[in-house]
C-alpha cells in the first residue's frame, strides 16, 4: 500500500505502507548509489582499502607535551584541509552527560505525536525552534525521511527554555548542561584550527562572536525505519552553514561524506563526536579548510537519531571573509564578503534557482 503524505515521517513510518509517497522518492540521479544505511556500512567496513574519515584524539591539546600538543594540531589542520570532517576522541565531553542526553532526546520522541505537536514550529511565520518536519525547498519539491526538534542552547543568556521539551523531566537540565560542555570543546578544537592556520589561538573564535555572540543550535534528527532507503534519504546532499557542526547519534549508521568522488559512509565509534567544517569557517579560512558535502542515509530495520550541534555566528553584526592575515602574501580572496544572513540568502537563492546567473539583492558578490 501507499501512503499519502503525513505530516509527520513518523506517522508515516508507523502505517504500514511497503512504499514511499512519491515526495519522498528522490530523482533518479540521486539514486545511483543510495541503499539501505546498514549494508552500505557494512560494505564500507569490509573495505579496508577504501578511504575512512580521519580520528582525531584530542588529549594532547591538554597536554604538557609541546611536540604532542603540536602533532595534534597538525592532525586538525590536516582533517580539516583535506577532509572537512573528522572523528574526535578524547574530546573532554563526559560520557554519562552524553549518554543522558541520548535517553531524554530518545524519550521526547518516543512520546506520542499529538503531544510532540504541543512543540510544533511555525516556519511561516519564522518560528524556527521546535518540533518539525523538513518542508520542501529545492527545485525538485522532494521531501526528506526524517522528523526533528531545533532549538539554541547556548550562550545561556540568548537560550528560551520556555520551549523546550517539559518532557521527560530531566530534558532541560540535561540539554543545558551539554550545551554548557561543548562550549568548551568548541573553544579547543577552534583554537587548534586557529594555529593550524598560524593565527593567534583565539582568532576563530573572535571571528565568529566569541563566548557572547557565538550560538550552538542543536537539530535532534529523527529518522524513521523506511520500507524503501534506496530512493529516499534522510537527509540530501548539502554542505553546512555553521562553521563547525558537532554530531553525535545513537550507533546507527547513516552519515556519509563526499571524499575523493565518491560517497564515504561514517563509521559508527563510541564516545566519538564527528566535526564537520561548514561554510563560515571555509570562508574566514579563504578555503584552507574545507565545508564537506555530507548527506543522510536511512534503512529498513532501526531508528536513527542524531544530535546536530551547528556553531554559527550572529546573522548581522560579523561579516564573513577570508581574513586578512591568510591574505598578506597577496593571495586572492576567493569569497565575497558577506554577512551570515547574507550568506544563507544567497545559498538558498542558488538551490532554489540553480539556473540563475546572479545572487539577490540581498548578498553582496
Amino acid at each position: 500500500m501507499v501512503a499519502k503524505v503525513a505530516s509527520r515521517v513518523e506517522i508515516l513510518a508507523k502505517s504500514g505502507l511497503s512504499e514511499i509517497p512519491a515526495e519522498y522518492i528522490r530523482p533518479e540521479s540521486e539514486r545511483l548509489d543510495l541503499g539501505d544505511a546498514f549494508e552500505t556500512a557494512k560494505k564500507g567496513a569490509e573495505d579496508q582499502l577504501g578511504p575512512q574519515l580521519p580520528v582525531v584524539d584530542l588529549q594532547a591539546l591538554q597536554s604538557g607535551d609541546e611536540a604532542a600538543r603540536r602533532a595534534c594540531v597538525e592532525e586538525v589542520r590536516r582533517a580539516a584541509s583535506e577532509w572537512g570532517v573528522m572523528h574526535i576522541t578524547n574530546h573532554g565531553m563526559k560520557p554519562e552527560l552524553v549518554e543522558r542526553l541520548r535517553k531524554v532526546g530518545k524519550e521526547f520522541f518516543d512520546l506520542p505525536v499529538e503531544e510532540k505537536e504541543r512543540y510544533a514550529n511555525d516556519q511561516a511565520s519564522g518560528k524556527i525552534q521546535g518540533y518539525g518536519s523538513k518542508l520542501a525547498n529545492n527545485a525538485s519539491g522532494q521531501l526528506e525521511w526524517q522528523d526533528y526538534f531545533f532549538h539554541l542552547i547556548f550562550p545561556e543568556e540568548k537560550i528560551d527554555v520556555s520551549i523546550w521539551p517539559k518532557q521527560p523531566e530531566e530534558y532541560i537540565e540535561v540539554t543545558a548542561e551539554f550545551g554548557k560542555q561543548l562550549r568548551v570543546v568548541v573553544t579547543k578544537l577552534l583554537e587548534a584550527l586557529s594555529e593550524g592556520l598560524g593565527l593567534e589561538k583565539g582568532k576563530l573564535d573572535s571571528e565568529l562572536g566569541g563566548s557572547k555572540d557565538l550560538l550552538l543550535q542543536m537539530k535532534i534528527n529523527y529518522y524513521p525505519v523506511c520500507p524503501q532507503p534506496d530512493l529516499a534519504l534522510g537527509v540530501e546532499a548539502h554542505t553546512d552553514i555553521s562553521a563547525l557542526s558537532f554530531i553525535l547519534h545513537n550507533m546507527v549508521p547513516g552519515l556519509q561524506v563526499f571524499y575523493d568522488g565518491k560517497w564515504v559512509t561514517a563509521e559508527c565509534i563510541p564516545d566519538a563526536l564527528i566535526v564537520h567544517v561548514g561554510d563560515s569557517l571555509e570562508i574566514l579560512s579563504n578555503g584552507r579548510y574545507k565545508s564537506v558535502l555530507h548527506r543522510g542515509l536511512v534503512n529498513k530495520e532501526k531508528i536513527r537519531i542524531s544530535w546536530a550541534v551547528f556553531c554559527e555566528p550572529p546573522k548581522e553584526t560579523i561579516l564573513l571573509r577570508p581574513l586578512e592575515e591568510l591574505l598578506a602574501d597577496g593571495t586572492p580572496p576567493n569569497f565575497p564578503p558577506r554577512t551570515f544572513d547574507q550568506h544563507i540568502q544567497h545559498k538558498l537563492f542558488k538551490k532554489n534557482n540553480p539556473e540563475a546567473a546572479t545572487p539577490p539583492t540581498t548578498a553582496t558578490d
